[in-house]
């Protein structure tokens, strides 16, 4: 029995922290999803970060990027970007996704959206053809889950020093040697794939969160939504059983 936390990369791979019994922790980084489900399909859980259920048309963002924006304040929302519509996903190009999104929902898509356009695609393409991936890998979000296990939402940018030792205490409250096991993985990875600390930070409070899944699940918003395909938008969270809700 093991879990995963899967976040994307800018250099077009995917870094998943694998959380199995007795507390053992590695980090792999896969070329693309497929391969990353091929190597973890008998994970209990897979968490990724990439947005699931998609609209079709229509002026309304997606009720739980409202909902986490509104959870993570004024600081932290902001790292919660619109999805696109699903039209978007067959464009060419970011400029031409763009377009399409604009015509379709009434906003262009932020840069931000770029990088994880093609993302978004495998994501889809993997789960509309395979049932059993479609049940095992859900979207979260790493501050949300931050922010479930803390109590509260980070205070500081995970790209600054105080913001990754903020989350670093988050995650030690699991894993006791998470900050040495980090540092491992960012030197040993850096070189051959461009995984940064961010990204590792991000995977494991997924694969973290994933792992907690005994204390039940809860999702943003209580009751999501389903795409016309199916597909839940959801953001899926845990939290610890003394913990409140703020």
């Amino acid at each position: 029995m093991y879990y995963v936390g899967v976040d994307g990369c800018k250099r077009e791979c995917w870094a998943a922290v694998i959380l199995g019994v007795e507390d053992s922790a590695e980090v792999r980084v896969f070329r693309d999803i497929f391969a990353l489900w091929q190597a973890c399909r008998s994970a209990s859980l897979i968490l990724v970060d990439i947005p699931i259920g998609l609209r079709d048309f229509g002026n309304q963002e997606r009720l739980c990027d409202k909902e986490a924006r509104k959870k993570l304040g004024r600081k932290r929302g902001r790292s919660v970007f619109p999805a696109p519509c699903r039209a978007a996903l067959k464009a060419g190009t970011y400029e031409e996704a763009s377009e399409i999104n604009r015509q379709r929902t009434g906003r262009k898509l932020p840069k931000q959206t770029r990088a994880i356009l093609p993302k978004i695609r495998e994501v889809e393409e993997l789960i509309t053809s395979d049932r059993e991936a479609r049940a095992r890998i859900r979207e979260s979000h790493p501050e949300v889950c931050f922010w479930a296990l803390a109590g509260s939402p980070m205070q500081s940018k995970k790209r600054i020093l105080e913001g990754h030792e903020e989350r670093i205490r988050v995650l030690q409250r699991f894993y006791p040697g998470c900050a040495r096991m980090v540092e491992e993985w960012r030197r040993n990875l850096r070189r051959k794939s461009g995984v940064s600390k961010t990204d590792l930070l991000d995977a494991f409070v997924l694969a973290v969160s994933a792992s907690r899944a005994r204390y039940g699940f809860k999702t943003l918003p209580a009751e999501p939504e389903v795409d016309s395909r199916g597909l839940p938008m959801e953001m899926v969270y845990t939290l610890l059983p003394d913990h409140i809700e703020r």
